[in-house]
């Protein structure tokens, strides 16, 4: 072999290395993360941490799987966090126990659980179909239309949480049917059962996955997110398309929101505060870009997952929460370093 090809076999090997090494470095750091944790606590690696784990991990990849599409089509939602403050307050404000003495609503007859629920994913599903609206038809950047609804919305839900008789008051005495909902399981008692959300979390991915893989919407998505103009010449409906994303986008945090209402056991006003940072965070280290366009549900999935195992396995291990929160700030800002530095090199 000559000294050339041999030369350009190192290039190329190098190449390859490199390229490798920027697509999953982020994975590698997680991976250390979990071996510092293991190491300062074996105990963490076990059967119940991971359900508990999967059970903190299900409410967030549903409010991510409707960032996910957001941001794959080029935008941004930052009315996600407010929309499940909306939900949990209304869902929970229907679902309040007979016998509690601080009903938000006290001639309210026990309702059908699905019925709230149904309430509280319409009413963000609203508010989804108006981002999308500011959007594609008045052209307003999706930051600003979505920091509009974000102020918009919490005032809503602080209207509706401020009302008589009792006022501004945490909602609880939750239905028991609604707690356990977010916090039963099937299956044997323990360890080896399922958690009755972390289904619903598996039911949505898998809808979600056909959706964005099967379907003439996760194309169009798809096609939006890489050139919007191309796919509007294509015959994709853009503004369409935008309503729709949005929309879904809402429903999902409406149902996401009703669910961690019945997982913590009550809501207030201030419920799902920066939660839309965390699903953008999650989403973006999960290798959905923030240019838009690229990101799969698995690796959606796979973002919530490693946010969550850093949050549980840092609280596991004594960290302060303000390195917790020093250490998350770090991997995104590396996320979205690396994210841009793939598409760079591939122009």
């Amino acid at each position: 072999m000559s000294d050339t090809a041999e030369k350009n076999n190192k290039t190329i090997t190098l190449k390859t290395v490199k390229d490798f090494g920027m697509q999953y470095a982020i994975y590698f750091v997680f991976i250390i993360l979990v071996l510092i944790i293991t190491i300062r606590e074996p105990s963490f690696l076990s059967l119940n941490n991971f359900r508990n784990i999967l059970s903190m991990s299900a409410t967030r990849i549903i409010f991510a799987m409707g960032m996910g599409a957001v941001l794959i089509t080029g935008g941004v939602d930052l009315s996600a966090g407010r929309m499940v403050g909306l939900a949990a307050v209304l869902s929970a404000s229907m679902l309040q126990s007979l016998d509690y003495s601080r009903r938000m609503y006290p001639d309210l007859p026990a309702l059908p659980l699905i019925v709230p629920i149904l309430v509280a994913m319409a009413a963000c599903g609203l508010f989804g179909i108006l981002n999308g609206l500011f959007i594609s038809r008045l052209k307003v950047p999706a930051f600003i239309a979505t920091l509009g609804t974000q102020v918009a919305v919490y005032g809503a839900t602080s209207l509706y949480f401020d009302r008589p008789p009792y006022g501004a008051q945490p909602i609880g005495g939750l239905d028991r049917r609604f707690i356990t909902l977010g916090t039963g399981y099937i299956g044997f008692d323990g360890v080896y059962s399922i958690p009755y959300i972390v289904i619903i979390a598996a039911v949505v991915t898998v809808i979600t996955y056909i959706l964005f893989n099967k379907t003439t919407y996760g194309k169009n998505i798809y096609a939006i997110g890489g050139n919007a103009e191309a796919a509007r010449v294509s015959g994709v409906n853009v503004g369409r398309t935008l309503v729709i994303v949005y929309t879904v986008a809402g429903i999902l945090y409406g149902l996401g929101g009703s669910l961690e209402a019945a997982r913590t056991g009550g809501a207030t006003n201030n419920y799902g505060n920066s939660y839309e940072l965390d699903a953008i965070a999650a989403c973006v280290v999960g290798g959905v870009s923030n240019l838009g366009g690229i990101g799969t549900v698995p690796g959606i999935v796979i973002g919530v997952l490693i946010f969550s195992v850093i949050n549980y396995g840092l609280t596991f291990i004594n960290m302060s929460p303000y390195w917790q929160q020093i250490v998350k700030g770090a991997i995104i800002i590396a996320a979205v370093a690396l994210d841009i530095r793939k598409y760079l090199s591939k122009r």
